[in-house]
This record gives C-alpha cells, sequence and structure tokens, in this order.
C-alpha cells in the first residue's frame, strides 16, 4: 500500500520514483562530508569511515565514486587526499574575491613597514580557520604554501581565537563543547580559560598568542568587518617568537595589522561609529 503521507503538493500519494530525487541528494551530502574532512587531513577509508560513522560499503562506493571522478586521489599506502578537480572547484572561490582585492594593495604596503613577518588573511570555515592570502614581508611573495592545507582549529593561533570570540553565544558554547587538539605544548585546550580571553579580545579588538601554533612563532589578529558590522574575516601577522616582547617593534606591528583590518573594513562598506552601540553587527 502506498503511503499518502507526501512531501509534494496535497492528495498525491508519494510513489517510488519520489523517492530518487531524495536518495541523490543524501548522495550528493555523503560526498561532501567526505570532501570536507578530506580538506582537513589526508586519511584512509577506515579512518574516514570512522570519523564519519558511516557504514564501510557506502564509504567505498563514495570514495570509488569521487576516486574515478578525480575529486580525490589515494596514494600506495591506500591515503586519500584532495584531487586536482577539487583544487579547480575551490580556486575559482578566490577570484574577484572582494575581500582579497581590498587586502593584497595593503599587505604589500604593510610589509615595507613589518619586514619580517608573514601577512595573512583568513576566513572561518566550519570549526576551522582557512587562510586564503599570505605575503612574506621579508622576501615580499605570496606563500603559496599557506594557503591551503595549513588550516587550523578556531581555538589555536590569534586569527582563530579573534574569529571565535566574534561567534554568538550558542556557537561558542558549541565549539568549546567538543574536543579541542592540542597543536604544541602551550596551545590552551581548557575551556574555562578559552572564555576569558574571548571576552577581552572582543574588548580590545585584536588577538595575540605565542608558541600555541608553532613552539618558535607568535601571531598578532585583527577582526575584518562587513558592511553590517559583523566579523567575517581577520588580518594575521606571524612573525618570529622572539619579536614578541611587549616592546616597540611589537606594539607597532600591532598598529599596522590593526590599519590594514580597519582599512580592509572600511572598504566593505563598515561603519564604525554607526555600529559602535553593536556586539558583531547585531544590537547589544
Amino acid at each position: 500500500m502506498v503511503s499518502s503521507e507526501v512531501d509534494g503538493p496535497p492528495g498525491r500519494a508519494r510513489s517510488e520514483g519520489d523517492e530518487r530525487p531524495k536518495a541523490t541528494l543524501q548522495g550528493v551530502m555523503r560526498a561532501l562530508r567526505v570532501l570536507e574532512l578530506l580538506a582537513e587531513r589526508p586519511m584512509r577509508a577506515t579512518d574516514a569511515a570512522e570519523a564519519l560513522q558511516m557504514s564501510w560499503a557506502t564509504l567505498h562506493r563514495t570514495l570509488s565514486q569521487l576516486e574515478s571522478a578525480e575529486f580525490i586521489t589515494r596514494d600506495n599506502a591506500g591515503v586519500f587526499r584532495m584531487g586536482r578537480r577539487t583544487w579547480l572547484l575551490g580556486s575559482t572561490y578566490l577570484v574577484g574575491h572582494p575581500l582579497l582585492e581590498l587586502a593584497i594593495p595593503l599587505f604589500r604596503e604593510a610589509a615595507e613597514d613589518t619586514p619580517s613577518g608573514v601577512y595573512q588573511l583568513a576566513e572561518r570555515s566550519g570549526n576551522l580557520v582557512v587562510t586564503l592570502y599570505a605575503r612574506d614581508a621579508m622576501s615580499g611573495e605570496t606563500i603559496t604554501r599557506t594557503t591551503y592545507g595549513h588550516h587550523f582549529p578556531m581555538h589555536c593561533g590569534s586569527k582563530g581565537l579573534v574569529l571565535l570570540a566574534n561567534l554568538p553565544p550558542a556557537e561558542i558554547d558549541e565549539y568549546l563543547a567538543g574536543p579541542l587538539a592540542r597543536l604544541t605544548p602551550e596551545t590552551d585546550t581548557d575551556p574555562a580559560s578559552i572564555r576569558p580571553k574571548l571576552d577581552v579580545i572582543r574588548q580590545q579588538g585584536y588577538s595575540r598568542t605565542v608558541g600555541d601554533v608553532q613552539s618558535f612563532t607568535g601571531s598578532l589578529s585583527a577582526p575584518v568587518h562587513n558592511s553590517v558590522g559583523e566579523v567575517v574575516a581577520c588580518v594575521c601577522l606571524v612573525m618570529a617568537r622572539t619579536e614578541f616582547d611587549g616592546g616597540p617593534a611589537e606594539a607597532a606591528a600591532l598598529q599596522s595589522v590593526q590599519r590594514v583590518a580597519r582599512t580592509i573594513s572600511l572598504g566593505t562598506g563598515w561603519q564604525p561609529m554607526h555600529w559602535a552601540t553593536y556586539d558583531n553587527g547585531r544590537p547589544s
């Protein structure tokens, strides 16, 4: 007997054919989940099945389809990673990106004032901080290696903490309730310790961390706002740990980061005085 419970127009019974679009959509979502997981780090099928809580048969079918279409690739050790077609799709995100168009010339100028650091423009993607663009102030070149495959959890590094601090409270609670990875011995993974740091970051308008992503570096980050006052990205400056001594050079570096972030924000249409009484784009 065909059920009369339907998703379509009233009075239309659901037929077997109606299930096909839903099944196809579920298959697409499974494929996207696999791609997102492999974007975080390459892994074997067994590890992916465990991480996704997906049956081996379903995962094997999804991996096979993605591999045959060259969206993922597998090495001789059985480790899956992103394929050339995924890179083609993802790289087009940067083409004409409005924040990048604003940031690139500003990074070039800032690099002259801070010749020992690496400037980065970063956004949030899920629970990760994604570096869209990086420029080595010393060489004057874009550092391609830091623009992909080097993404970090939001509780690690100044750029992650800036983005985490400006999320809605419920999203902060959800993030801190999950497992927090430790990248170095100095990575703070205690929610009770992280929460007050987020309050300070929101109040002072920047973040500073040392040794929590790499033991030999530190970083300074300031938020980038959009036209309605929301924090949509951040500007980060990574320098050697020895540069973080609280002296004039560090103070000048912080001013540079804040100036670049503010200029990008103004370029999006942000009006700081208009949003002064708002909290992350919402009335406080």
